[in-house]
């Protein structure tokens, strides 16, 4: 009995994945992503983040109605918009981090976990400052695929040993469900917002291919990644926007 509900249950899931897959394809030749550099587009960003941050009880009022932080404009950092029909419909930071660069809002909420890391010659991609607008979701549930295909693109460029994500228990499952995310740390104090963070870990290697076997959306070129990642975030010359470029991939399979 146990052995069928297991079958029916992955027979399911399969399901579900083949649907999303199909979904997100299509969706996806209206999606451009931007690496934020300044100007309009920055505020736009922060001004999403704010108000995504006070809907959620993330963040207390701020006069200028713009939510940023001291870490977005170091030189390890990558702060992205997501548009969808043009219209920008969520917000996410990531920090490349070495040791020669340990810099990001994890490293100062959960030193005790990563700097031995560090020393150890691990790396790692800290992903934080996720914020949508739900009202301007082209369909429910989408959102976070579309934004989270960010980290599996800074994923493959970069190399590193594992993704982190600080997130609200209440979100986990989400992470565990499709990323096979691990739990490092109980939720505790994090810079910037008022709930506590949990800190959970996707780890890179054979995790991220099976990913991307299951979730082809997910795929991209070697010339998208060098668009979003292959100069900082800061460099005022690096392209505007990006286009995702996983149909290439599923189109030469």
């Amino acid at each position: 009995m146990d052995a069928a509900r297991k079958s029916a249950s992955a027979d399911a899931s399969a399901r579900m994945d083949s649907a999303l897959n199909r979904s997100m394809m299509e969706l996806l030749d209206h999606v451009e992503y931007r690496l934020i550099a300044g100007g309009e587009d920055q505020e736009a960003i922060y001004r999403l983040r704010y108000n995504s941050y006070r809907r959620s009880g993330m963040c207390g009022p701020i006069a200028s109605g713009m939510f940023e932080d001291r870490w977005d404009n170091l030189p390890n950092a990558y702060r992205f918009g997501v548009y969808c029909y043009d219209q920008l419909v969520s917000t996410l930071r990531f920090h490349y981090i070495t040791s020669a660069q340990p810099y990001s809002p994890s490293i100062d909420a959960y030193p005790e976990v990563l700097l031995p890391r560090l020393a150890r010659g691990e790396t790692f991609i800290d992903g934080t400052r996720f914020a949508a607008d739900p009202a301007s979701a082209p369909s429910p549930g989408v959102i976070p695929f579309l934004t989270l295909r960010i980290a599996m693109v800074a994923s493959c460029y970069f190399g590193q040993d594992s993704v982190l994500t600080p997130v609200k228990m209440e979100h986990s499952a989400f992470y565990v469900r499709y990323f096979q995310a691990v739990q490092r740390t109980e939720g505790k104090a994090f810079p910037g917002v008022l709930p506590p963070l949990a800190l959970f870990e996707i780890p890179a290697g054979e995790n991220m291919r099976l990913t991307l076997k299951r979730l082809p959306f997910f795929r991209s070129t070697p010339l998208e990644q060098r668009l979003m990642f292959g100069n900082p975030a800061i460099n005022r010359l690096t392209p505007l926007s990006i286009v995702p470029t996983a149909k290439f991939l599923l189109a030469a399979a």
